[in-house]
């Protein structure tokens, strides 16, 4: 295994992030025990994001210190399993509320899964890198319509809990321009070309940050606010 170099912040930023990552897996399954029972669930998913997160940020650290190249698999295989999942907490926390049509979390987890194979086959080389924006930009903006105009929007408006509407919109913004980072980074690197391997790896990697912890975070401080009243 090749060391870490203190010139390197490409990788440095890989092992800041995974311990983040594993830090953030801690806090999240050490809180399920202060929050109130329809709250776990979300908690433990939060878990699951940054513990899954954490352990493929150690396998893309070793790629990228050994080859200098983008650890394009890892990356994805980390998004297949940590997107739906963080997709899946706007279903649990409407359902912590109330009771949610199943559609909604199918839609949500079909626009997720498209945007991630198409945006996958794209970098790896398997389709045409703008047929790849495009088709994933479309599963993006489908999961951007269900949560700001869609079923699950119009749920969330009905509730009476201003504490889980708070959290909805606080996690539909992070989805909206968190998120955003991603199509940026894939167009400036794959279709524009302005930008170079570490810097793409750079974008993602501070995108993963904020929107895996961040995203916890949220879910997080609604659910302490919910168990306490």
């Amino acid at each position: 295994m090749s060391n870490l170099q203190a010139n390197d912040p490409v990788g440095i930023s890989f092992w800041l992030i995974s311990m983040a990552m594993v830090a953030a897996t801690v806090f999240f399954l050490i809180e399920r025990d202060r929050v109130s029972g329809k709250w776990k669930t979300s908690l433990t998913v939060a878990g699951l994001v940054t513990l899954i997160a954490a352990v493929h940020y150690f396998y893309m650290r070793d790629v990228w210190v050994a080859t200098g190249e983008t650890p394009t698999v890892y990356r994805y295989i980390d998004w297949l399993l940590t997107v739906p999942l963080l997709i899946i907490e706007f279903y649990l926390i409407l359902s912590a509320i109330t009771k949610v049509p199943i559609g909604v979390f199918q839609r949500l987890l079909a626009g997720s899964l498209i945007m991630l194979v198409a945006g996958f086959m794209g970098e790896a080389g398997y389709m045409d890198v703008t047929l790849g924006f495009i088709i994933g930009m479309a599963g993006w903006i489908w999961v951007l319509y269900e949560i700001f105009a869609g079923e699950a929007s119009q749920i969330n408006a009905a509730s009476a809990n201003a504490i889980c509407q708070k959290a909805y919109s606080s996690m539909k913004w992070l989805v909206s321009i968190g998120w955003a980072i991603y199509p940026v980074g894939y167009f400036l690197g794959y279709m524009n070309g302005a930008v170079d391997d570490a810097t793409l790896n750079g974008i993602y990697n501070i995108a993963d940050l904020w929107n895996k912890i961040a995203f916890g975070l949220v879910i997080w401080a609604a659910a302490v606010a919910d168990s306490s009243e």
